[in-house]
């Protein structure tokens, strides 16, 4: 028998902090950084950093093959590997955490590193680290029930991604079963393909989040190519959030001030 969720489950604080931001009137805030990355003694530094700014936190499981990531996010997650991160320490380093950042956090892996750690201890081992969901964008929604299961099990999420070309259908679909938020990924092709702060999403983006949000119960969050002050403004009223992660990335690269870079994106 499959164990049921806690009647408080960890994945409902990620769409309360995404709502609770988008009733301010401004888009949530969902920061990005690659665990490990500029370098593994940095990491609760700079996980404090984004956590104090933003109201979740997307985690990067480095990976060989990061088939999604642009050269950036593909830049950082091999030197983190190179610097010996993997997901077993990134769990060890966020169970140590005192106090607990109050920015929900996700983990953004995809499938082969969860495989190895084993489907049967992920989710209680996450959940005590205080992971509240997972994105996990190689896995298909049809291949998706067994990790599905096992994370229902400790109340974690399993966000679903869909993007411009997602047949109306499954769009419907994958909403239905979202868990934390989701998605939607502003364009096709790799994170970070837009640079400088004035790249211009799609003309088409905004009537896409709308078609998206009719569909969903959950919270609706745009990512890729969001860099600037005026881009996450463009958003306000067409989706409950925006994922920031090449650019923010890209802040820690040169070693930025990470949390300048994301208040100027809330503008003054």
């Amino acid at each position: 028998m499959m164990k049921e969720a806690p009647a408080s489950a960890p994945r409902d604080s990620i769409s309360a902090a995404i709502r609770a931001a988008a009733a301010t009137g401004r888009p949530a805030l969902v920061g990005f950084l690659t665990a490990g990355f500029p370098t593994r003694r940095g990491f609760k530094e700079n996980l404090a950093a984004v956590a104090d700014e933003c109201d979740v936190v997307e985690i990067g499981v480095p990976f060989t093959d990061p088939m999604a990531d642009g050269t950036t996010i593909q830049r950082a997650s091999f030197a983190a590997l190179a610097d010996g991160v993997t997901l077993p320490w990134i769990l060890e380093e966020l169970a140590g955490l005192n106090p607990r950042h109050t920015a929900p956090t996700l983990l953004m892996s995809y499938l082969n590193p969860l495989l190895k750690f084993g489907l049967d201890k992920l989710p209680r081992a996450a959940a005590s680290a205080g992971v509240a969901g997972f994105i996990v964008p190689d896995l298909p929604y049809e291949e998706s029930g067994d990790l599905k299961s096992a994370l229902d099990g400790e109340g974690l999420a399993l966000v679903q991604m869909v993007t411009p070309v997602t047949p109306p259908q499954r769009l419907n679909m994958l909403c239905r079963e979202a868990r934390g938020f989701v998605y939607a990924v502003t364009m096709t092709g790799t994170t970070g393909t837009l640079q400088g702060p004035a790249a211009e999403l799609p003309p088409d983006v905004l009537e896409y989040m709308d078609r998206v949000r009719s569909c969903s119960t959950a919270p609706v969050c745009a990512g890729f190519g969001i860099r600037s002050r005026e881009q996450v403004a463009r958003f306000t009223g067409h989706a409950d959030g925006v994922v920031v992660g090449s650019a923010l990335v890209e802040v820690l690269e040169r070693g930025g001030d990470v949390r300048a870079f994301l208040r100027s994106l809330r503008g003054p």
